[in-house]
C-alpha cells in the first residue's frame, strides 16, 4: 500500500489529477469550476474562501484584459490611432484603436496566469481527492492553523521558495518571452506603438541576418560582430587569467619583498569603480590626451608611422579611433583592470595546493617549467575551471568596457557596418543596445537577444559537459 502511495505521489500532475476526478465525489469533481468546493467539503473554510478569491481574480483579470486582448492576438489589432471629428461635442477625439504593444504583453501575461491557473487547478483537483480519502480513512483533516505551522515547518522549503520563483516569473520569464515574441513581429521606429501598429512576420528577421546586399546590411555585421565577440571574449578571458596566476606566482615567489605592499596596490585597482577607471582611461588615450601628448613628445608617434602602424597624414596615435588599434587597447585596458581580481582568485588557490608536491617534484629533479606544467597549472584547472566558463560567458556580454571606452569615440568607415547601425568594436551586446537605444529597431535586437543566448547556451553546455565529464574531476589526483 505503501509503495502505490509513493507511485502516485511521483506521477505526472495531470494524469494524477485526471484519476482524482474520476475516481472523486462530487467535491472533487466540481473544483474545476469551483476552486474551494474541496476544500470547503473538508470544512477547511479559509483555504477555501482563499481559492474562490484567487478564481475571482483570475478570472476578472481575464474578462478585462485577458480575452479581449487573447482575441487580437492573431493580428496585433487592427485599427490604427487616429482623430476623428465628434459631431456630438464638435471636437476632434481620439477614436478607439488598438495598441499592439499592449496586445501582445497582456495576451502573454494571460497566457502566463492561464498555465499558472491550470497547474493550480490540478493540484487543487488532486488535494480534494486526498482529503476525501482522508475523511473516508477516518484520518485527521488538517486546520488551517496547522496548514500555516507546516509552512514554517516541515515545508518551510515552500515558504522560502515562493517569493523567488514569483519574482523570476515576473522579472525574469515574461520579459523574455516577450523579447522572444518581438523578434518575430516587424516593431521598429516605422511601426511604434501607439501610433502605429505592428503585426507578425514569422522568421523574416532571422532571414534577414543571413542576406548580404547593398539594401540588407544585417547578415554581413552579423557575421563582423559574430566574430569579434567570440574573438574579444576568448583573448579577454585568457589574458586576465594566465596574467592573474603569473602575477599571483610573481608576487607569492619567496624572493619577493613586501608581498602585502604589492597585493595593496593591485588590490586598489578593484576598489575603484570600473566606470571611473574606464571613463578616466578612455580620456588618456584621445587623440589629445596626455598618454598621446608624451608619445608624441617622445618620438614614439613618428617611429610607428615609419613602421606603417600609424597612418602618415596622422600626428597622434589612433588609440580608439582605429578599428585595429581600438581592439588591442580594449583588450589591454580589459587586462589591466580584470588581472588584479584574477589574481586574487589564483592566490587563493595556490595557496591550498600541498607543499609536499613541489618538494616530491624537486627531489625528482623537475625545474620550474615542469612543476608548473604538472603540478600548478592542473590544479588551478581542476579548482578554476566552471569560473573560466563563466568569465567566457560573462565577457561575451560585456558591456561596460567596450561602451564606455568608445562611446563617442569610435566611428566606424564600413558604410554596410552603419547601416545596420553596427560598429567595428561592437560585441553583440552593444549592437543590441544601440539598436534599441539609436534606432528604436527592437524586432532586429530581439533577434540578436536570441542568438545571445544561444552562443552562451550552447558553449555552456558544452564546456560544462567537458569539464565534469565522468572522471575528468578527479584526474589531477
Amino acid at each position: 500500500m505503501k509503495t502505490d502511495t509513493h507511485d502516485e505521489a511521483h506521477e505526472f500532475l495531470p494524469v494524477r489529477a485526471a484519476k482524482s476526478w474520476l475516481h472523486g465525489d462530487w467535491s472533487v469533481k466540481l473544483t474545476p469550476l469551483f476552486w474551494g468546493a474541496g476544500y470547503l467539503r473538508a470544512k477547511q473554510l479559509i483555504k477555501g474562501f482563499l481559492a474562490f478569491v484567487c478564481e475571482a481574480v483570475v478570472l476578472l483579470f481575464l474578462y478585462q484584459y485577458g480575452l479581449p486582448n487573447l482575441s487580437k492576438f492573431g493580428t496585433l489589432g487592427t485599427i490604427k490611432r487616429a482623430t476623428v471629428y465628434n459631431p456630438q461635442t464638435l471636437k476632434n477625439e481620439v477614436n478607439q484603436y488598438d495598441n499592439s504593444f499592449l496586445i501582445l504583453l497582456f495576451s502573454l501575461v494571460s497566457l502566463v496566469i492561464i498555465v499558472a491557473a491550470t497547474i493550480l487547478i490540478l493540484r487543487m483537483v488532486d488535494d480534494a481527492h486526498t482529503l476525501q480519502k482522508t475523511r473516508k480513512s477516518g484520518g485527521h483533516v488538517n486546520t488551517f492553523v496547522e496548514d500555516i505551522r507546516a509552512l514554517f515547518n516541515e515545508r518551510f522549503h515552500l515558504t522560502l521558495l515562493t517569493l523567488p520563483t514569483l519574482g523570476i516569473i515576473v522579472f525574469t520569464v515574461v520579459p523574455l518571452l516577450f523579447m522572444i515574441l518581438v523578434a518575430f513581429t516587424n516593431y521598429d521606429q516605422s511601426h511604434m506603438a501607439p501610433t502605429e501598429l505592428f503585426t507578425w512576420v514569422g522568421l523574416d528577421n532571422f532571414a534577414r541576418l543571413f542576406k548580404d546586399s547593398l539594401s540588407e546590411t544585417f547578415g554581413y555585421s552579423f557575421g563582423k560582430v559574430l566574430g569579434w565577440t567570440l574573438l574579444w571574449a576568448t583573448c579577454a578571458t585568457f589574458t586576465c587569467y594566465f596574467g592573474g596566476i603569473a602575477l599571483s606566482l610573481m608576487i607569492n615567489h619567496k624572493r619577493t619583498r613586501v608581498k602585502k605592499l604589492w597585493r595593496t596596490l593591485f588590490v586598489i585597482c578593484i576598489a575603484v569603480p570600473q566606470f571611473v577607471s574606464l571613463l578616466l582611461v578612455r580620456n588618456f588615450f584621445a587623440d589629445t590626451g596626455i598618454v598621446n601628448t608624451f608619445c608624441a613628445n617622445a618620438g614614439i608617434t613618428e617611429f610607428l608611422k615609419s613602421v606603417g602602424l600609424v597612418g602618415a597624414y596622422l600626428d597622434h596615435i589612433p588609440f580608439l579611433t582605429d578599428a585595429g588599434w581600438a581592439k588591442f587597447m580594449i583588450i589591454l585596458i580589459n587586462f589591466w583592470i580584470g588581472v588584479p581580481y584574477l589574481m586574487l582568485i589564483a592566490t587563493g588557490v595556490l595557496m591550498n595546493i600541498p607543499t609536499e608536491y613541489y618538494e616530491s617534484a624537486k627531489i625528482d629533479g623537475a625545474n620550474a617549467f615542469q612543476t608548473f606544467g604538472r603540478i600548478t597549472m592542473p590544479f588551478m584547472l581542476s579548482v578554476t575551471g566552471p569560473y573560466l566558463i563563466t568569465a567566457f560567458i560573462a565577457n561575451i556580454n560585456n558591456f561596460n568596457v567596450i561602451y564606455l571606452l568608445t562611446q563617442d569615440v569610435y566611428y566606424t568607415m564600413d558604410t554596410k557596418l552603419a547601416a545596420s547601425n553596427a560598429k567595428d568594436i561592437d560585441l553583440l551586446v552593444t549592437w543590441l543596445y544601440r539598436l534599441t537605444n539609436d534606432s528604436y529597431n527592437y524586432k532586429m535586437a530581439s533577434v540578436i537577444g536570441i542568438l545571445v543566448f544561444v552562443v552562451c547556451a550552447v558553449f555552456t553546455l558544452i564546456a560544462f559537459n567537458y569539464t565534469f565529464r565522468k572522471g575528468r574531476e578527479g584526474k589531477f589526483q
